[in-house]
């Protein structure tokens, strides 16, 4: 994992970097807020160590806010000397994942970056569905199929992410109804069929493996067996 440090204290900074990098992740450094912030925006990192006192006019909490407001959700662990209740919830609210108060343990820092980290890969995993070359990011609300862009409507998006979550499975018309209609369902609406229809010429059009089959008198399923 690549983690950037920012920290001003050299010692503490070198402590980071020796420890993180014996654990298997690659560090960057920073030891101002300037310098800080310009690497936290222009470059992806796995997480954020920050220290919330730095030199550079732009400090730690500054720093978090301004990377939240971009839409920027790299975890990030806050170290510091200030460790009353009250600065460690200021810290979190400003938008730190977890808050570690100098001195510390670097056994513990350890163990909350490698939670942080097993949050984000979870958080990840579960926005971003994959069947096949069929992709749908629940984040950025976009779908590909083949690494080509689609073009879904709300109500198109929200039905392919049902049947992706239920991939390789029946889904009834019922089913579809009740978890995106939210009404009781009516044998004689082909509001589903129709659907279903556009959704399927939109990810399946110009291919030899379509993905959306009908199950006779059953349901429909998304698979990518044939």
């Amino acid at each position: 994992m690549k983690i950037l440090i920012i920290e001003d204290n050299e010692r503490v900074a070198g402590f980071l970097i020796k420890g993180l990098r014996e654990a298997g992740h690659t560090t960057e450094h920073a030891d101002n807020g300037r310098d800080g912030m310009y690497l936290a925006a222009g470059e992806k990192y796995d997480a954020v160590i920050m220290d919330r006192m730095l030199p550079g006019g732009i400090d730690g909490l500054t720093i978090i806010a301004t990377l939240r407001s971009t839409g920027n959700k790299v975890p990030i662990l806050i170290l510091s000397a200030l460790s009353d209740v009250d600065d460690r919830i200021l810290g979190l609210k400003s938008g730190g994942d977890d808050y570690l108060a100098k001195p510390f343990a670097f056994g513990e820092l350890l163990a909350r970056l490698d939670a942080l980290l097993r949050r984000s890969q979870d958080a990840m995993a579960d926005n971003l569905l994959v069947l096949d070359d069929l992709a749908l990011d629940r984040r950025s609300h976009k779908v590909t199929r083949g690494g080509k862009p689609l073009n879904l409507q709300t109500r198109e998006f929200k039905l392919l992410e049902y049947l992706m979550r239920h991939a390789n499975q029946v889904v009834t018309r019922t089913m579809l109804l009740e978890n995106l209609w939210d009404y009781n369902f009516d044998p004689q609406s082909n509001v589903i069929d129709v659907h279903i229809s556009k959704l399927r010429q939109k990810i399946d059009a110009g291919t030899s493996r379509p993905l959306l089959k009908t199950i006779r008198n059953a349901g429909y399923m998304l698979t990518s067996e044939q």
